[in-house]
């Protein structure tokens, strides 16, 4: 897809994979706003209403209100890249001590796992936790540059 790229709503629903339905509602309430409008009066959204969507729905899962979510997106847009990169890897640290947790609650069950069983399921795992801890790493130390 091209930066440039506009899309109606129907475009953007799909991509998005959220009804025409809330995204005309959202750009009521001010949740995000088209680009422009088409000469026929269509409202364009470009990619970054799609980002924006993208973190609306996240947002949404975590359980916040619309109202919270609006002062999030427009507190983050008010913020530097560096805050942003800042952010971001709390939000991650935030994410990898709840899989913590949660790994700490699969112990037990792990530990009546029979070895065969065991090691099958640490093969799979593992190259995704060294692939994770490689991407963490080379963004700690793109942040370490700015």
């Amino acid at each position: 897809m091209v930066a440039s790229q506009l899309f109606r709503i129907g475009e953007l629903s799909k991509l998005a994979n959220i009804s025409s339905r809330t995204i005309d509602y959202y750009t009521s309430i001010g949740l995000i706003e088209p680009v422009k409008r088409s000469e026929k009066n269509y409202r364009l959204y470009g990619l970054e209403t799609l980002e924006r969507l993208m973190r609306i729905e996240e947002l949404k899962k975590d359980k916040y209100t619309l109202e919270e979510i609006k002062e999030n997106l427009d507190s983050w847009s008010k913020i530097t890249s560096e805050e942003k990169i800042t952010l971001k890897l709390t939000e991650i640290q935030q994410h990898l001590s709840q899989l913590e947790r949660e790994v700490k609650e699969l112990e037990p069950v792990i530990e009546q796992l029979k070895p065969r069983q065991a090691n099958r399921l640490y093969t799979r795992i593992m190259p995704q936790t060294a692939a994770c801890v490689e991407a963490l790493m080379l963004l700690m130390n793109k942040s370490n540059l700015l």
